[in-house]
């Protein structure tokens, strides 16, 4: 491992300059590979995850930084940093980053309970392109599986294989593959019943829809019709509104959208993404529509960029709200001291307002909520009547700074080790509502019946009972009315291993990152 670290002017104190740290997501594959192997427990050893332990323990709980003119910066990232002893992060009783990584969450505590179930390691640079970028490429999370086929799948109590959602622009959305179509064999194989955790069953499906390039699927449609399409893992933009309407309920009109992943506005160059033209796109139609309520449906959104976040709430907020604080951002206190030299923001602001009047906007939620879309309902609730239908949202009241980190070899190649996602930063709404690690309740329970279609309010009981409310001023009673009537299909959670993103990433303060260590590379 090359030791020397560059120490900058104080405006170019970063921590991805410490580790050497690349910033573009497309850089992330090319030229020189690191020299990792496995041993025989698949844990990834040799000279590049050393380096990987040292830098991200260094970025994450010293970051002592020369600035020059006799000042140093003590810039430790982590946002519990004070919570965690002083460790070795050379000695070998951790076997690889990750180890080290998951031994260090075991520290910070809320309320007396481990609290960083969060924080993580992504090696393949692929979160970065798609929650930045709008584009999955052929890597994703931190597992290094195969992209798949844009599409979520889940086994329900009646031990049937379900899609839960499937992106437009992806894969599986370009054949049609929706929601409530049940999957009946994979690869010609129809044993596939529900198996339990680790089940034989469960690991083949994990496979071959999760990580594989080619998997023959056969679905039975809403219509009863029996359809098999061979789907590819390829690349593709992210269209993260999954499903729109406009519905005329009790005299007044409500726009709905499925919104699964805030995918970034802009891309690494500035420009704008498939998720912004779609964004722009959808509130053009309902403010033309003239909506009196919205119902922005989040059941299955783990978040991504907290600019996609702002944007949806200056977009929903009334007009009241303009130039008022939509939500404030906390750091450990050796950032808060240097927040003008790193150009960390704490407070933000609504900008100008998306033209729309609401009587109320609803959300649906549950367990898969998370974070940014936490973020994105906790902001309007000082400022409007926001309901939300469904379960307990997930609990991530906390962020990220994506800090990528590099070395270089022996032949002076720089070779991307991972992008570093550890907890930077807290956030809380202008009341002052933060620390929701528990998740935000519902202010009504409703089941997620998966063979129900998109936009069916006599199949959802969460669209349901939104309706009901809309008409009666009240969420009613369940969509089952008696013992007699046959059992929905409803998803069981954790069913197939759940490897899906929750997060939030501040990529405004990563590109402010990017740009000091370019002018600085240029010195």
């Amino acid at each position: 491992m090359k030791s020397e670290y560059r120490y900058l002017a104080p405006a170019l104190v970063v921590w991805g300059i410490l580790a050497m740290g690349l910033f573009s997501s497309c850089q992330k594959t090319d030229g020189a590979k690191p020299t990792n192997s496995e041993d025989s427990s698949g844990v990834a050893v040799g000279r590049d995850e050393d380096s990987l332990k040292y830098l991200m323990y260094q970025i994450m709980q010293v970051s002592q930084l020369d600035g020059g003119r006799d000042v140093t910066y003590d810039l430790p990232s982590y946002y519990w940093y004070d919570q965690v002893p002083e460790l070795d992060p050379k000695s070998k009783a951790y076997p690889n980053a990750d180890s080290l990584l998951s031994y260090m969450k075991t520290f910070p505590k809320w309320n007396g309970k481990v609290v960083d179930r969060y924080s993580f390691l992504d090696r393949t640079g692929s979160i970065a392109n798609q929650f930045e970028n709008g584009v999955v490429d052929g890597l994703t999370g931190d597992l290094g599986a195969k992209a798949g086929f844009g599409m979520e799948v889940t086994y329900t109590t009646d031990g049937g294989l379900w899609v839960l959602y499937a992106d437009r622009n992806s894969p599986a959305g370009q054949k049609g593959i929706q929601r409530g179509w049940q999957i009946t064999a994979v690869n010609g194989n129809s044993n596939i019943a529900y198996d339990g955790p680790g089940g034989q069953h469960v690991q083949a499906v994990t496979k071959a829809i999760y990580q594989s390039d080619h998997t023959a699927l056969t679905f039975k449609r809403p219509d009863g019709q029996s359809v098999t399409y061979t789907l590819d893992a390829t690349p593709y933009e992210v269209n993260p509104i999954i499903f729109d309407s406009i519905y005329a309920v009790a005299g007044k009109k409500v726009g709905y959208f499925v919104f699964y992943t805030f995918s970034g506005l802009e891309n690494e160059q500035g420009a704008a993404t498939r998720t912004r033209h779609e964004l722009d796109q959808e509130f053009d139609k309902l403010r033309a529509a003239g909506i009196n309520d919205l119902i922005i449906d989040l059941r299955y959104n783990g978040g991504g960029s907290i600019g996609t976040a702002e944007y949806l709430d200056s977009a929903i907020a009334p007009a009241s709200a303009k130039g008022k604080l939509m939500y404030r951002l906390s750091y450990n206190d050796k950032m808060t001291q240097n927040a003008g030299v790193l150009g960390l923001d704490s407070r933000v602001y609504f900008s100008s307002p998306g033209g729309l009047q609401l009587d109320h906007v609803f959300f649906i939620t549950n367990q898969f909520t998370a974070s940014a879309s936490e973020l994105t309902l906790n902001n309007l609730r000082p400022y409007m009547d926001v309901r939300i239908v469904g379960d307990t949202t997930y609990g991530k009241p906390v962020g990220f700074i994506e800090i990528p980190i590099s070395d270089y070899n022996a032949q002076g190649e720089e070779v991307f080790l991972a992008d570093l996602y550890a907890i930077n930063f807290a956030t809380e709404n202008a009341a002052g509502v933060g620390n929701y690690y528990n998740g935000i309740p519902p202010d009504v329970v409703a089941h997620d019946y998966v063979g129900a279609p998109w936009g069916d309010n006599t199949q959802d009981e969460n669209l349901y009972r939104i309706f009901y409310y809309l008409r009666w001023g009240n969420f009613g009673g369940s969509l089952v009315r008696n013992a007699r009537e046959a059992p929905r299909p409803a998803a069981i959670p954790g069913s197939i291993p759940d490897n899906r993103f929750r997060g939030m990433v501040d990529y405004r303060t990563s590109r402010v990152i990017e740009a000091a260590f370019k002018r600085a590379s240029h010195r």
